[in-house]
């Protein structure tokens, strides 16, 4: 059996016939928010149900980098290579400074506390995006069941005044999000509120200098599950999770193809030595896969 699936000449050029999708790591209960530490040659990832953070080494395998976690979910780099996290159990942001103390970016909006932020993006111009769904507080599986006290939307918080701000409000639960190359588009997954039927896509909102959003509309609807996370490569293409594995999208929205994962996929990102290699958080296990595309995340 293939290990993908094109559906689009352009696909066949981005993957390799020799480059095998391989398990990496296994175990878990539910992995999520990979980030590759290029300087530190490691993946990071989240094991949410069991309260720990995972890294993996080429070479050495896994161990734990961070336990108790706060029930951390989604996880990015700054500009200054910092990893920025968010933390269900807390019903925070926090970065982890370069000597290993750990600053809060965000915990309420308007005197409430967030819900449970749950996926995060660094702008080129400092300002933290992320989304806060209620995954984290509707149960006691990921977090700690609360009361809900927020809308579910996404919010940037500008680095010189640590202000907080509400950017998109027009979805059910938004969950994934990230920026077109040039910045100039936001992509944000809508995965629906818990124990309900919502439906389920991905958004794309045109983004100004200022960092304003406008003209929201629907980009693509995963067809197999549903999107969780994503990344963006080089020339805009996104690769996003699935029920069976990831897709790869185009910048007009058109699925290119798919890279086949026998579990439920919950998020990527690329790293390796040329941003070439693409890590898959799937339900139990990590798996990667070398592509001949490079991501567009920095550092």
């Amino acid at each position: 059996m293939s290990f993908y699936s094109s559906e689009n000449p352009r696909f066949d050029r981005f993957v390799l016939g020799n480059a095998p999708v391989k398990q990496i790591a296994t175990g878990f209960d539910w992995v999520e928010g990979p980030v590759w530490f290029g300087d530190a040659s490691c993946l990071l990832f989240s094991d949410i149900p069991n309260n720990r953070i995972m890294r993996w080494i080429p070479g050495e395998g896994v161990s734990t980098f961070r336990q108790p976690s706060n029930y951390a979910n989604g996880h990015t780099r700054d500009r200054q290579g910092r990893l920025i996290s968010c933390e269900h159990g807390t019903r925070r942001v926090t970065r982890t400074e370069h000597d290993g103390s750990i600053t809060v970016i965000a915990d309420s909006c308007g005197g409430k506390p967030l819900n449970s932020p749950n996926d995060v993006v660094v702008k080129s111009d400092g300002t933290v995006w992320f989304s806060d769904p209620h995954y984290g507080i509707k149960t006691d599986y990921e977090g700690y069941r609360a009361e809900q006290e927020n809308p579910c939307v996404v919010y940037r918080v500008l680095p010189e005044t640590g202000a907080i701000e509400v950017m998109v409000d027009d979805m059910n639960c938004p969950n994934g999000l990230a920026f077109s190359p040039d910045e100039t588009k936001l992509y944000v997954a809508d995965t629906g509120r818990m124990f309900s039927n919502d439906e389920q896509h991905i958004r794309v909102y045109d983004c100004d200098g200022d960092g304003m959003l406008s003209n929201s509309r629907v980009f693509h609807k995963i067809d197999r599950g549903c999107s969780d996370g994503f990344r963006i490569d080089a020339d805009g293409n996104l690769w996003s999770s699935a029920a069976d594995g990831v897709h790869c999208i185009s910048p007009e929205g058109d699925r290119l193809g798919r890279i086949l994962v026998p579990e439920v996929v919950s998020n990527v990102c690329f790293g390796g030595r040329a941003k070439h290699q693409l890590f898959i958080t799937a339900t139990t296990s990590v798996y990667m896969i070398t592509l001949n595309r490079t991501g567009v995340q920095a550092p």
